[in-house]
């Protein structure tokens, strides 16, 4: 018998997580959705495009994104409710998670039209499994502010939070941070930076807020990094 979780639903979104960097991890479930739905609403269509040439797909693709997310989720939504199937994609890893989706699942919510996710890679994930900071607790920040000053206020208002840290933070400001982060928490403090996860280069710079701070400088800054800090008691 055919598993009915591989083929669409009609009039319903599903979130669909696409690889972070090796495209051998996306689910079987992941294509089958992907190549059974009337429509595929992502982040950048190029981006989308060549992952579905990739599988051997081809499917109508709707941009949706930070500049048009409120407008974009309006019209997928009506799509959805004439019957539609639709999946949620962003250019790597989980939609909704610092990436565009959440107005269109929230509007899916208030219309009561069925939202199902299709579980896979996420940055987040990944690197807390493979860290060995503390995993019982965590709290998601996103992307902190840009300016020196916000960020900093952040670190001193969690300098004491008892769970770990975690963020993400562009390849143009990851120097500062992990400067930011010995000031204002002490060079003692455990983190781990990792980058490129999943791909060839994948780094994972796991130890004290200074020798980490150490090591960055010594190599390579490609990337977005997935930043770690662990409670202040924690020992690696």
């Amino acid at each position: 018998m055919a598993n009915a979780s591989l083929t669409p639903a009609p009039g319903t979104l599903h979130v669909v997580a696409t690889p972070i960097g090796n495209l051998a991890d996306l689910t079987e479930r992941a294509r089958a959705i992907l190549g059974g739905v009337d429509l595929v609403a992502c982040e950048d269509t190029r981006t989308t495009g060549a992952l579905l040439t990739h599988l051997g797909l081809h499917k109508p693709l709707v941009a949706y994104h930070d500049h048009n997310e409120t407008a974009a989720a309006g019209r997928i939504a009506a799509a959805l409710a004439a019957g539609q199937s639709v999946a949620l994609v962003s250019d790597a890893g989980t939609p909704t998670l610092s990436d565009p989706g959440f107005r269109l699942v929230r509007a899916c919510r208030r219309q009561g039209l069925p939202v199902v996710p299709v579980p896979g890679p996420s940055a987040l994930t990944a690197v807390l499994s493979a860290s060995g900071l503390p995993t019982n607790g965590f709290l998601f920040v996103g992307f902190l502010p840009p300016k020196s000053a916000a960020r900093l206020t952040f670190l001193e208002k969690h300098r004491d939070f008892g769970f770990t840290l975690a963020l993400y933070e562009s390849c143009h400001r990851i120097e500062k941070f992990a400067a930011e982060i010995v000031s204002q928490l002490g060079p003692a403090r455990v983190v781990c930076l990792a980058r490129e996860v999943t791909k060839l280069h994948e780094t994972f710079l796991v130890g004290t807020a200074a020798d980490v701070q150490a090591r960055l400088a010594a190599g390579s800054r490609k990337g977005e990094f997935t930043v770690l800090i662990a409670p202040a008691d924690f020992v690696l």
